[in-house]
């Protein structure tokens, strides 16, 4: 199918639809059932890639293959984005996501839509406790996208949809590389072989596809988990939260503030946040043994507002919608045929934006790999690294959210008395304010583990600015985007013959482009070249003294070195599981 409806939104329009919710809620857009041909023609069909789940995750997979012209099918069992109407799931997004959406070719339409903000105020009571403002941190100001975005997620999915619509309407209707299938619940899976079926059950029947590669974005109740035979780390907390999506008429301040101890809240916490449609997203702790259903009315939902705000309050309840939480961890990413991304990988308390963004990093990992292994240019043994690295993501995420968790919802004495003395030096001391922890801000993940990256590199390279040969600005993502499949081997400053016989020749026999990074006042020796005159490129490569640095189309650091000998070939060996 080569083009999908462009998603509409309704401005101002509502509806409900989700379990124990309030308020009026969000119109989505819908997208019809096209009859597969598998069902058409009474056949089973074989396909290369095969993605189930078209939430966030599951789509940016599907737009980065659509991207680079690689044929899949995406199975979702819903018509529509979101969860059936309601606004819950992300409404944060890092940096390293939103560099990944410029390359997708959404990022403005998300800037358009969304709230940009980079400070952040704490409160214990009545008093500010810690304070941050990101973009006066160093790890945030190379790249030309903000430290965050604030907007609700089905905006995004909506947008991802878009714009696989556009990437498939540039092919034939038969050569379009991205099949949307609407409507088509994955209930029976198996694999021998090397090769996976799935049987799909859909409005006009049932059918079976057989898969190389199918990839399980469906979500935490996936049923892959089971058929797999899969082993998992999982924890459930007693913590409890009701969502409060609010228009107010009167409008709070637009930075994102916290509660530890909110007065107006019994003294739980709360979170507040301002995303799309000058909606404001405020999340309230309730009790551990608090009635979901009770919660979740009207009248509640009311009154803690005008605890919080005053009697004069004057605001629309879009949707309310209570919601707990668990941590889960899988062993595994990868199950013969089976990849799993998103929250089938893990699932994380919702502090400090690590759940959405961590699933767009996993399928950003994937899609370079998949594409690269399925044109030859790599062997499978390339599609390894995408648990090396993801699944040390999924841990590191966990970890750092499990903490948040016990420190806003402390679970032995011991950790209730180290939050009353963090609490109590932050009020007094700047070196108290370290201690506190309502949610470490996400970033992209570092790679230590990982077969494709050299020792010290398994970064992220931002999406910092340069000029291109002719004096024209450009950035990172254009020059990955020039580079297609390709390796990028950045070449800092003035180079010897030897040196530069060497980069034709591994230009010439490997999948790499090579371009020569020049300072201000040098001369160009290469054809292709660009100019870096504030330095921020090789910054962001970590290449002080570096002769070289090779940046893979996941804008992660693979490698860099000092000089021209066989640690290049190694380096680029091990990024592309040759060696």
């Amino acid at each position: 199918m080569s083009t999908q409806p462009r998603s509409t939104f309704a401005e101002v329009a509502y509806t409900n639809g989700y379990e124990f919710t309030e308020g009026s809620g969000y119109t989505l857009p819908e997208y019809p059932f096209v009859i597969p041909p598998e069902l058409a023609q009474g056949t089973i069909g074989r396909h290369e890639i095969v993605i189930v789940g078209g939430g966030i995750t599951g789509l940016t997979l599907a737009c980065g293959l659509a991207a680079r012209g690689v044929r899949a099918v995406l199975l979702d069992e819903d018509n529509t984005v979101g969860v059936k109407g309601a606004s819950s799931r992300g409404i944060c997004y890092t940096q390293k996501s939103l560099e990944i959406f410029q390359r997708l070719g959404i990022y403005e339409r998300i800037a358009a839509k969304g709230i940009e903000w980079s400070v952040g105020r704490t409160f214990a009571g009545h008093d500010e406790v810690f304070s941050f403002d990101l973009k006066a941190q160093g790890n945030f100001n190379l790249s030309q996208q903000p430290a965050f975005i604030n907007i609700q997620q089905f905006y995004i999915e909506g947008y991802l949809v878009e714009r696989i619509a556009e990437l498939n309407a540039q092919h034939s209707a038969h050569q379009a590389p991205l099949e949307m299938r609407w409507q088509s619940r994955v209930t029976g899976f198996e694999q021998r072989d090397g090769v996976a079926r799935l049987q799909v059950s859909t409005p006009q029947g049932e059918y079976a596809l057989d898969a190389t590669y199918v990839i399980d974005a469906t979500g935490t109740h996936t049923p892959f988990h089971a058929w797999c035979g899969v082993t998992m780390d999982s924890k459930r907390g007693d913590d409890r939260w009701c969502i409060a999506d609010v228009r107010f008429r009167n409008t709070p301040p637009t930075e994102r503030h916290t509660w530890i101890e909110a007065p107006f809240n019994e003294d739980r916490a709360v979170w507040q946040h301002l995303m799309g449609d000058e909606v404001w997203r405020i999340d309230y702790q309730m009790a551990p043994n608090a009635d979901p259903e009770f919660v979740s009315r009207e009248d509640q939902v009311r009154e803690r507002l005008r605890r919080q705000f005053g009697d004069e309050v004057d605001c629309d309840i879009v949707w309310v919608g209570p919601y707990a939480y668990r941590s889960q961890c899988l062993h595994q990413l990868r199950r013969g045929s089976v990849f799993f991304m998103g929250d089938t990988a893990k699932v994380v308390s919702p502090f400090g934006a690590r759940g959405g963004n961590t699933g767009i990093s996993d399928a950003d990992n994937l899609a370079w790999k998949l594409a690269a292994v399925l044109r030859g240019r790599a062997p499978d043994q390339l599609l390894g690294s995408y648990e090396h690295e993801r699944l040390q993501a999924a841990q590191d995420n966990v970890l750092v959210t499990n903490r948040t968790a016990r420190f806003l919802r402390p679970a032995t004495p011991q950790e209730r008395l180290f939050r009353r003395a963090a609490i109590s030096l932050a009020k007094r001391h700047a070196f108290g304010r370290l201690m506190i922890n309502t949610g470490r801000m996400a970033v992209a993940n570092t790679y230590t583990r990982s077969p494709a990256c050299a020792p010290g590199a398994g970064t992220s390279v931002q999406n910092v600015v340069f000029q291109w040969a002719d004096g024209s600005r450009g950035c990172l993502n254009d020059l990955l985007t020039w580079a297609g499949e390709d390796l990028v081997l950045l070449v800092f400053g003035p180079q010897s013959a030897t040196a530069l016989g060497r980069i034709r020749q591994l230009t010439a026999q490997t999948p790499l482009k090579a371009v020569q990074v020049l300072s201000p006042g040098e001369r160009a020796q290469c054809l292709e070249h660009l100019r870096d005159p504030e330095g921020r490129l090789r910054v962001a490569c970590q290449a002080a003294g570096q002769a070289w640095a090779l940046v893979r189309p996941d804008s992660y650091l693979a490698a860099t070195g000092a000089d021209w000998a066989s640690t290049l070939v190694h380096r680029l060996s091990r990024a592309l599981a040759l060696a």
